[in-house]
């Protein structure tokens, strides 16, 4: 990673500044939401508009990964096997942390369409 980008800068957008870097950053964001997003031309004319929504659709995937994590075990107890419930258990587990780090990638995102930058601290 290039270090004048923040911690969780996501790989697949460009650097602030970089020619296209909105367009990679618009992109991406658009790949953490559904697809019925792209019909909303409000969306892509205010990229931070946009960043704002994928803020809240990936925490609220979040909460829901963290809450089956919680739950499955007791409310799926009598209709799994026990691999078959350790595998759901490491799913929401993975989910999680996919969802944790995009979460992360959002917000630094949305930092730089805003027009923050990012200084290194020492």
């Amino acid at each position: 990673m290039d270090g004048t980008l923040p911690p969780g800068w996501p790989e697949e957008v460009r650097p602030p500044g970089a020619p296209d870097w909105e367009r990679t950053a618009i992109a991406w964001l658009f790949d953490l939401v559904p697809p019925d997003y792209r019909a909303h031309e409000v969306l892509r004319r205010y990229p931070v508009l946009l960043a704002r929504f994928a803020r809240d659709h990936v925490g609220a995937g979040l909460e829901a990964a963290r809450e089956g994590w919680r739950t499955v075990r007791v409310e799926l107890a009598d209709h799994l096997p026990p691999d078959a419930m350790e595998a759901a258990v490491r799913a929401y587990e993975r989910e999680g942390a996919r969802l944790a780090a995009a979460g992360r990638g959002v917000d630094v995102v949305a930092a730089a369409l805003r027009g923050e930058r990012w200084v290194p601290r020492l």
